[in-house]
């Protein structure tokens, strides 16, 4: 019995590794930094420093100008070390080599017209795992507009009604003043009219004792 052997499409090679030698771009940042730190040195020159010192520029100038080189040296040593710490910590020549790798693909790709796929099984679990999961944040970030849509209208609708209840209410409240109003004019002619009428009783009501009075003294 024959044995049948398995053929397995053969890999890709692997892309090769970024080399850590700075290409033109990260020789070019690296550049771009010294001549900016020498400009800054420039600038603090001696006589510039001495002027903020006359009395040791004119009494101690050896000393003054020992001084300012201490300075100016240790400033540009601090500023180089913190720099290399920097690049080493962000990996920034391997990351300029690598996007020089990539702007030569795009280059070549944009001369012959074919672009160039990459196996999935070279690709890193990062962007497998994006590509799987690009579809349901598409959709659910569809679904969430939809949904942020419907609620601001609904909340439209809200602040229309409430604006509506709102007039309404101060159109009743005025109604009510007006009202109460008239039934406190109302209210002081009534009384001016009660009192008119009592003091009326009352004159009565005196004459009327006076006449007794008069008939009970004739007898």
């Amino acid at each position: 019995m024959a044995t049948a052997q398995i053929q397995h499409s053969p890999s890709p090679p692997p892309q090769p590794p970024v080399a850590q030698t700075p290409g033109p771009h990260a020789a070019q940042f690296q550049k771009l930094f010294g001549d900016a730190l020498s400009h800054v040195l420039r600038t603090c020159s001696y006589s510039k420093f001495s002027a903020c010192f006359p009395t040791p520029a004119k009494y101690a100038p050896q000393t003054l100008t020992s001084i300012w080189q201490q300075i100016t040296t240790k400033v540009e040593a601090s500023a180089k070390k913190e720099f290399e710490d920097i690049m080493v910590e962000r990996d920034v020549v391997a990351g300029l080599n690598e996007l020089e790798r990539l702007v030569a693909e795009a280059k070549g790709r944009r001369k012959t017209g074919v672009e160039v796929r990459e196996p999935p099984h070279t690709l890193p679990p990062e962007r497998l795992f994006l590509a799987h999961l690009a579809p349901y944040l598409a959709q659910t970030e569809t679904e969430l507009d939809g949904e942020l849509k419907r609620l601001q209208a609904e909340n439209e609708e809200l602040v229309d009604g409430i604006q509506g209840q709102q007039e309404e209410t101060e159109r009743l409240v005025g109604g009510l003043e007006t009202f109460i109003a008239d039934l406190e004019r109302a209210n002081e002619v009534m009384g001016s009219e009660i009192d008119g009428n009592g003091v009326k009783r009352e004159t009565a009501d005196i004459e009327q004792e006076f006449r007794t009075a008069g008939r009970e003294a004739k007898l």
